[in-house]
């Protein structure tokens, strides 16, 4: 089966896979972030949340997006940071 897949992570990329049926989204993570953590993810298929146990079907547009950010400071963070001041 042949899906889309979106990386949003660092450059990101977006390509369509090759898969095999019965693919599950946990799976297809695993393959592409190489065991990443997937609570930092925002993980969707087709535009909506997803479970990880999901079987992916052909034509389904799967996009991985970093909730966390490498370097990036909080926004939280750096307001408390000018209330401290």
């Amino acid at each position: 089966m042949k899906v889309l897949v979106i990386n949003n992570d660092g450059g990101g990329f977006a390509d369509y896979m090759e898969l095999d049926e019965n693919t599950t989204v946990a799976q297809l993570f695993q393959k592409q972030t190489g065991g990443a953590n997937s609570g930092d993810y925002l993980i969707r298929v087709n535009r909506q949340p997803c479970a990880a146990d999901q079987v992916l079907l052909d034509g389904d547009r799967i996009s991985f997006t970093p909730t966390k950010i490498e370097g990036a400071e909080s926004h939280r963070c750096g307001l408390r940071r000018q209330l401290c001041q």
